[in-house]
């Protein structure tokens, strides 16, 4: 889907003034093996004078037991999270796909359900991916948060489905990594394709997979670019080792770790 026709969520969603408190579901990706990128998305919601809720018995968003046809697993998984966000708060989710599967198919899951279908439905209405949230709530500006210490870098961008095409928030993550001084946006070949990981896709069909994210790691490094940016930890994981074990010089960073970096909170 070509960057033009792409739903924009600010046309279609009402946005709410900055709260005082925000929840944040982290995902089972962040938790386990990017804990940085968690953090790093707390600093920036907590340096705009917001307090930053984590209820510990969250777990993963359902997407995996859901895209592989398996409803029963994933109703199971979201309905176990349904009270955890009680107060009437955001929900900040650092990644497009899980935010998308919260918003999107959680009320689906429970539709008949007349006890489950409309907390889920409630709870859908106050998720927002990072980018999102920073951009159309808080209206975070970056224009004079560079760090003048730092030296001039290009990046590339990766959207993931989930982000791109049920959350429509590519536009959100461009104007965040355009308003910081100092950083050149390239776009690529590849961009708009998927980077091969899908969830369980990658598992079933690894070579289709490996393809795919041969394919997006040679349009990145055309570009000469310093680094991939990108709000989603599958896509990252997956991208980031595969340029790895290719010896290919392509870094990764997550977006809410590149956005704390570049405005200064990692000095």
């Amino acid at each position: 889907m070509p960057p033009e026709s792409q739903p924009d969520s600010r046309q279609s969603r009402h946005y709410p003034s900055p709260p005082p408190q925000v929840y944040l579901f982290a995902t089972c990706l962040v938790d386990l093996f990017v804990p940085q990128a968690g953090l790093d998305a707390v600093r920036l919601l907590e340096r705009e004078g917001l307090l930053v809720h984590y209820p510990r018995g969250q777990s993963c968003c359902g997407q995996p037991a859901y895209s592989s046809g398996n409803p029963e697993q994933a109703r199971a998984v979201a309905r176990a999270q349904l009270d955890l966000f009680a107060q009437p708060w955001p929900v900040i989710v650092p990644s497009g796909s899980c935010a998308g599967m919260m918003r999107h198919h959680w009320p689906q899951l429970f539709q008949d359900d007349p006890v489950a279908g409309p907390k889920a439905a409630e709870l859908a209405e106050r998720v927002y991916e990072l980018s999102e949230f920073l951009v159309c709530v808080l209206q975070l500006d970056l224009g004079g948060m560079g760090a003048a210490a730092q030296a001039d870098e290009k990046v590339v961008l990766h959207t993931s489905c989930g982000a791109r095409r049920e959350m429509g928030t590519r536009t959100h993550g461009v104007a965040l990594v355009d308003a910081l001084p100092g950083v050149t946006r390239i776009e690529h070949q590849r961009e708009s394709e998927c980077c091969g990981f899908g969830g369980t896709f990658s598992l079933k069909h690894p070579d289709i997979s490996g393809a795919m994210v041969s394919d997006k790691i040679a349009s990145a490094c055309a570009t000469a670019c310093d680094r991939l940016v990108s709000a989603d930890c599958g896509c990252l994981l997956n991208i980031g080792h595969a340029a790895q074990h290719q010896g290919a010089p392509l870094a990764v960073e997550h977006m809410a770790s590149f956005l704390w970096r570049r405005t200064g909170g990692a000095a």
